[in-house]
Formats: C-alpha cells, sequence, structure tokens
C-alpha cells in the first residue's frame, strides 16, 4: 500500500476512541524511568549546586547518583548502584550542558566548580518553594547532598 492509498482509506473508515471517564486519577509519582528523564536530573544539578559546597563537574554525575539512590526510597539498600550507572553519568552530562547553554548554570574555569547564575538561583528556589512532590523530592536530595558532604569531610578529618 503507498501513502495517498493509506491516508484515502483513513478518511473513509471512521476512528473512534472510547474513553472511561470513571476512572479516577491516579497520585502521579517518581519511578525509575522518572530518574533517567533530563528534566528531574537538571533539577537535581541546580539544587545541589545551590548548596554551599560547589560540586566539582567531574563528580557530578556519581553525586547525583548517590543523592538520587539515598534520597528515594525504592533505591535505600538495592544493589543497583546508581552513582556508578552509566547511562545516569551520559544523561548527566547532557543535563549540565543543557543547563549551561540556557544559562542557568556557569562552570568555572579555574576551579571547574558548578555556580548557579542568578536566574538558575531563581528556577531552584521556585521549584523548592512549592507544595508538591517534586519539592519534596528536590528538598530530600539536598539534604542527601549535605549530608554526603559532611561525611567526607568528617572523613578526610580522620585520615589527617
Amino acid at each position: 500500500m503507498n501513502l495517498d492509498t493509506f491516508f484515502e482509506e483513513i478518511k473513509k473508515t471512521p476512528i473512534n476512541v472510547t474513553v472511561n471517564s470513571e476512572v479516577s486519577p491516579t497520585r502521579a509519582s517518581l519511578d525509575n524511568e522518572a530518574l533517567f528523564q533530563l528534566p528531574f536530573i537538571c533539577m537535581a544539578i541546580l539544587v545541589i549546586a545551590k548548596g554551599n559546597r560547589k560540586p566539582i563537574v567531574s563528580q557530578l554525575g556519581q553525586l547525583v547518583g548517590e543523592c538520587l539512590e539515598r534520597s528515594m526510597p525504592t533505591f535505600k539498600g538495592s544493589s543497583q548502584h546508581l552513582g556508578w550507572s552509566a547511562n545516569l553519568r551520559v544523561r548527566t552530562v547532557k543535563a549540565l550542558s543543557f543547563l549551561e547553554l540556557t544559562n542557568l548554570i556557569v562552570v568555572s574555569n579555574r576551579n571547574s566548580r558548578v555556580q548557579l547564575s542568578e536566574i538558575g538561583k531563581k528556577v531552584a528556589q521556585k521549584a523548592l518553594d512549592g507544595q508538591d512532590d517534586l519539592a519534596a523530592s528536590l528538598l530530600s536530595i539536598a539534604r542527601e547532598y549535605r549530608n554526603i558532604c559532611v561525611t567526607r569531610q568528617l572523613e578526610m578529618e580522620l585520615i589527617e
């Protein structure tokens, strides 16, 4: 069947889509696939970079993975180790590139640390001020990032 015949047949054939209006809407929640969506990763990067300790670009992929793993109940105690996920690291690089192109973040050439621009600070704060699941998830990610930083600092003090 060629393309013209296909479109002629479609015009002749009535198409009906039935929708069940009795189904109650379910509450949206984050699932495993959501963790690898670029907008969510972008927001995680913004929240991490908003903290007092600015992350180093080369460590960002692992930091995002560790924060997600610690803050999402489904990954606590799992064997998936998101911090080492190659897929998550690739998507983190793509998210980082997007944030830099849109001027939401600035990567310092001197020390390779990620810093928020003024508009990036506003976007991150707006997301954190919300009263929804996204804000709760982002606050949890920010808390876990602080915990990771404190843990690393304590480990460094023990080594010295």
